[in-house]
C-alpha cells in the first residue's frame, strides 16, 4: 500500500559509499561514488516536474474474471476492504480496520483523517470470506490506528483465530503497523501465531521525515528485532520500495540493518506516484538494477528476496511463504 507527495533528493555521505567495491559496482552505482561528500539534504522543487513516461517493464494487467468479481461481491457484502488478489494461487489480502488513515505519509493512497470505531464483528466477516472463498494463503494488513494501538493489535489477533477456525489449512501472513513502539501490542499480535509477520520499512532512512509521517527507522528496526526475541520461530517479512530518491549505498546499508534483526523475506518494488498530490517519482528502476538490489541483499542472509518493479508486499506472497518453509 504504497502512495505519496514531492519533495527530497540528495547523495549519500563517503562513509556509506564505501559499502561498495569499485570491482562489483555498475555504472550506475559509480555514478553516486564519483559525486564526493555532498551535504546530506531534503530539496523541495519549486518548479513543474516534467512527467516521466512510464517504462514498458511496469505495464500490468488489470485484474480480471469470475473469481475477483466474485471476491469484490463478497467482500462488499460483507463490509470488507480488499487490496489485491491473486487467484491463480488462491490469494488475497484483506485490510482492517477501516479504510482511514491516521497518518499522513507522502506516498500512500489511504484517505487520511479521524477514523470510524473499531468494528469488533470484522475479524469474524474476514475470516468467513476466506473460508467461502477457499484461500490458501491470506495476508491481513491496515491503516494505522494511533488512536488506539493496542485495539488494533487485538483485532489483528483476533482475525487470525478466527480465519484458524474458518479456514485452518489457510497460511496467514499480517502486515502490521508499528503500533508506535508498543511492545504489548506485537506481543499481542505474536501470541495469536500468524505463520508470517511483516512489518514494511518502507525506504531508507534519511527520507523518513518527508515519506513516512509519524514513522521511525529505529522503531521499525525495533519492531522486527523485537518481532524474534518475543517469537524466535516467526518467520519475519519486510518490504521496500525505491525511486523516492535514495542511493543504491543507502540501499544497501538498509539491507544490512535488516539482516542483522535476522528478517527471513525482503520484497523490494518500484515506487508509483498515486496522485499529484503524492511525493513523486524520483526515477525508474530498470529490471537489471533490480536484479542487483536482489544479489546485494542476499548477502546479508535473507532466505528469500523478492526483486523487481512490480512487486509489493503481497506480491507471490504464497511464494515467499513456501520458499521460507522448504528451508
Amino acid at each position: 500500500m504504497w502512495a505519496r507527495e514531492e519533495v527530497l533528493f540528495s547523495q549519500s555521505s563517503s562513509h556509506d559509499i564505501r559499502l561498495l567495491s569499485r570491482e562489483s559496482t555498475p555504472e550506475w552505482v559509480e555514478s553516486e561514488l564519483d559525486m564526493g561528500t555532498l551535504p546530506q539534504l531534503v530539496q523541495i522543487e519549486v518548479g513543474p516536474r516534467l512527467p516521466q513516461p512510464k517504462p514498458e517493464w511496469l505495464r500490468a494487467k488489470a485484474p480480471v474474471g469470475e473469481n475477483f468479481h466474485n471476491l469484490k461481491r463478497l467482500a462488499r457484502s460483507l463490509g470488507l476492504h480488499t487490496v489485491c488478489e491473486c487467484w491463480n494461487h488462491r490469494t488475497a489480502t484483506f485490510m482492517l480496520l477501516g479504510d482511514i488513515c491516521t497518518r499522513r505519509c507522502g506516498f500512500c493512497a489511504v484517505p487520511k483523517g479521524k477514523p470510524q470505531p473499531i468494528d469488533w464483528d470484522e475479524p469474524a466477516r474476514v475470516a468467513q470470506a476466506i473460508g467461502t472463498l477457499g484461500l490458501k494463503h491470506a495476508v491481513v494488513t491496515s491503516v494505522n490506528r494511533d488512536d488506539d494501538n493496542l485495539g488494533g493489535a487485538r483485532i489483528f489477533a483476533e482475525t487470525i483465530r478466527q480465519i484458524r477456525l474458518e479456514a485452518p489449512d489457510c497460511r496467514i501472513e499480517v502486515l502490521i503497523p508499528d503500533f508506535q513502539g508498543w511492545d504489548e501490542a506485537l506481543r499481542i499480535v505474536l501470541e495469536a501465531k500468524p505463520d508470517i509477520l511483516n512489518h514494511n520499512t518502507e525506504t531508507v532512512p534519511r527520507l523518513y521525515r518527508v515519506a513516512r509521517s509519524g514513522a521511525r527507522y529505529d522503531r521499525t528496526l525495533n519492531l522486527l528485532e523485537n518481532a524474534k526475541k518475543f517469537s524466535p520461530a516467526m518467520v519475519t517479512k519486510t518490504g521496500l520500495m525505491v525511486g523516492l530518491g535514495e542511493t543504491m549505498a543507502e540501499m544497501i546499508e538498509v539491507f544490512r540493518d535488516l539482516g542483522e534483526r535476522q528478517v527471513d523475506i525482503l520484497s523490494i518494488g518500484q515506487y508509483l506516484r498515486p496522485s499529484r498530490d503524492h511525493l513523486p517519482i524520483a526515477r525508474y528502476y530498470a529490471p537489471h538494477e533490480f536484479q542487483y538490489l536482489k544479489v546485494e541483499a542476499l548477502r546479508f542472509g535473507f532466505r528469500h528476496v523478492e526483486s523487481g518493479p512490480l512487486v509489493r508486499s503481497s506480491y507471490h506472497a504464497h511464494e515467499q511463504a513456501e520458499a521460507t518453509a522448504r528451508r
